[in-house]
């Protein structure tokens, strides 16, 4: 997944959850944040981001903010960039090699799936992508916010399941190198217990990082699962 133009900023201030204030070559600019989620621990006055230009020129702010610097990590915290990357991992076969179709945001009873997708000698299966970007000590964590959307998710590939395909819940950590992954109980505790439990009705659940580069985020390798 690429950018087509990034330029580098310092973030000031995010005067509410659509906007922020960063300073790019000297100039105060308004850019919008292509994140929603709270990104407390990430959005930092002085941090070093990186911003893509907007390809609307008559838009509001002419940037998107997309990555930030949190000490030796680079963090991709664009909420787009998951489904994007995960598109590519699975169209270029590092997901499974017989993959012969593949539908984005295919509905399922009362859910959008990610992807719907079908392979040679296999059932076909749903896949729902979950972005990361939590992360303390090396550990990531999901989510960082409460998130009933995310429980009915969850509920709706049990039910994938019951009726014959294959269910994978796909968590994108949007950096590199780090320990293990792990729901976040502290913050939902119904979705750690919602994902425990799928996981124990075959669920399938995986979690891979990313190389992240200022304009780039590919997935990578597997990160292991602590539930």
């Amino acid at each position: 997944m690429q950018y087509t133009h990034i330029e580098e900023g310092i973030f000031l201030s995010r005067p509410n959850r659509f906007v922020a204030e960063v300073e790019i070559n000297g100039k105060r600019e308004t850019v919008h944040v292509k994140n929603t989620g709270r990104c407390r621990e990430l959005l930092l006055p002085g941090s070093r981001v990186y911003l893509s230009a907007a390809e609307n020129p008559d838009r509001k702010t002419a940037f998107d903010l997309v990555a930030v610097q949190k000490g030796r990590r680079l963090i991709n915290m664009d909420s787009q960039a998951p489904n994007k990357a995960a598109e590519e991992w699975l169209r270029s076969g590092g997901f499974s090699p017989g993959v012969t179709l593949l539908k984005p945001e295919c509905r399922y009873g009362d859910s959008r799936f990610d992807f719907y997708g079908e392979r040679e000698g296999e059932p076909p299966f749903f896949m729902e992508v979950k972005g990361v970007t939590l992360e303390e000590n090396g550990v990531v964590y999901f989510p960082d916010a409460p998130t009933e959307r995310g429980i009915k998710h969850i509920r709706e590939l049990c039910r994938c399941l019951q009726a014959g395909y294959d269910a994978y819940l796909l968590f994108v950590i949007q950096m590199k190198d780090v320990r293990f992954f792990s729901p976040n109980d502290i913050t939902h505790a119904a979705f750690g217990e919602a994902l425990r439990e799928a996981a124990s009705e075959g669920v399938q659940l995986m979690a891979r990082e990313c190389y992240v580069t200022p304009d780039s985020m590919q997935i990578a390798g597997p990160v292991e699962i602590r539930l």
